[in-house]
Parts: structure tokens; C-alpha cells; sequence
């Protein structure tokens, strides 16, 4: 069967890297810090709300199951806007670069729930932090990465661009000035100051200059840092 295949986007000599995040939906190389969609925000705000009125409703009760109608109805429009937020966030970076340039993280280890650490000596269970990684996870599957990167690869396919996944490894710890490589780099969630040479950056978009650089250097343009 014959499929439509539209033809390849003008070059526009520009190529990124981009940081995807919780706070920041994407952070670039070139420093734009684009931010969760405000409409999405909002009726996730209004979807939590009503799941603890549903979670006040007596089981089997009409009161519970109205409750969990809006439930229903929010959760398929926070959906609808997710995606539509993911289609045209996709669609802005493949119209302006001939390269992008993403980490290959893991989302299903990133997001899998930690194993249960048992004590050998009393038997009971030992804090293992799945109340923070719970948090960190619902973070993660709110902001769509996923979703987000496969219309990248597609959008990116149709258009003659090409698109790189690089190793994650370092990304936020490395100086994107000098090269330094350093944990106490990243000061803050949001600020990162290298120890070696004094650059100082946001810590996202620091990153995402990283990132850059290593898909760059997966093409041959540049060396790769040691």
C-alpha cells in the first residue's frame, strides 16, 4: 500500500541538545527552559482532587459512583492535553534544528519501585525509600517523557532530521565549559557552578550542552572529552 510521505523540512544549520525533566519539561542547549503546559498543570491539580473526594465515598454507593465518573472524565482530558502538549513541544524542535540530541534513559528502571530491604538480624523491613522514589516515578509518568520522545522520532523521521540518543551517564555533573567532572559540580537542583574553572550555569541546561556534545562527538564533528 502506498503511504504519503512528506517531503524533508529546509535545513536550518541548527542542532540541540535537550535536558528532559520534572520542573522543566525540556531545558536546550541553547538556554530555553520550557515549562510543563499550564493547562496540563491544572487539571492535574483538579484530578487530585478528585480522587480524595472519591476516596471519601462509601463502596457501591451512587454518591462514589458519580465520584468516580469525574475521575474518569479528568483523567482521559489530562491525557488529551499531555499529548497535545507533547505533539506541539516535538513539532517546535523539529522545525528548528536538523539535530537533536536526547539522553537514552531507562524510564521503566527509572520508574520501577524499589525492592524491599529486609533486616537479617530482627526480620523487619528497613526504610528503602519507595515513599520518595513513588513521588519521583508519578513525577516522571506525569511529564510524559516517553510519549514525548517517540513523537520526537517520528516527527524527526518524516522531516529529514536526525535525532541522537546518547548515553546519560556524567550529563549533570560535567562542566560544559572545561570538561570538569565533578559530583559537588551540580550544587543545587537548579544551579550548577564547576570547581575547576568557576562556569556557572542552570544545572538543566548545563546539561543539555552536554548532551549535545556527545551526540556531536557520536557523529565525528568533535573529540570526545575525557
Amino acid at each position: 500500500m502506498w503511504t504519503f510521505r512528506p517531503p524533508p523540512l529546509p535545513e536550518t544549520g541548527r542542532e540541540v541538545g535537550i535536558d528532559l525533566g520534572v520542573r522543566w519539561a525540556v531545558a536546550t542547549s541553547d538556554g530555553q527552559l520550557v515549562a510543563p503546559g499550564l493547562h496540563t498543570r491544572r487539571s492535574a491539580e483538579r484530578l487530585a482532587a478528585a480522587q480524595r473526594e472519591l476516596s471519601t465515598k462509601r463502596r457501591g454507593s451512587g454518591h462514589r459512583a458519580r465520584a468516580a465518573g469525574r475521575v474518569g472524565s479528568i483523567h482521559r482530558k489530562v491525557a488529551n492535553q499531555r499529548k497535545e502538549f507533547a505533539h506541539q513541544l516535538s513539532r517546535s524542535l523539529v522545525n528548528a534544528y536538523d539535530l537533536i540530541v536526547h539522553e537514552d534513559l531507562k524510564i521503566k528502571n527509572m520508574v520501577r519501585r524499589p525492592r524491599p530491604r529486609k533486616d537479617q538480624e530482627s526480620g523487619t523491613y528497613l526504610p528503602n525509600g519507595a515513599k520518595a522514589k513513588a513521588g519521583l516515578s508519578r513525577s516522571i509518568h506525569d511529564a510524559g517523557w516517553g510519549q514525548f520522545r517517540s513523537f520526537c522520532a517520528y516527527k524527526a523521521e518524516d522531516a529529514g532530521r536526525q535525532l541522537i540518543t546518547v548515553n546519560p551517564r556524567h550529563t549533570s555533573q560535567r562542566c560544559s565549559s572545561c570538561g570538569h567532572l565533578e559530583a559537588a559540580n551540580r550544587c543545587s537542583q537548579a544551579e550548577f557552578r564547576c570547581l575547576a574553572c568557576g562556569h556557572r550555569a542552570q544545572a538543566d541546561v548545563n546539561a543539555a550542552r552536554n548532551i549535545l556534545g556527545a551526540g556531536r562527538a557520536l557523529r565525528g564533528l568533535v573529540p570526545v572529552k575525557a
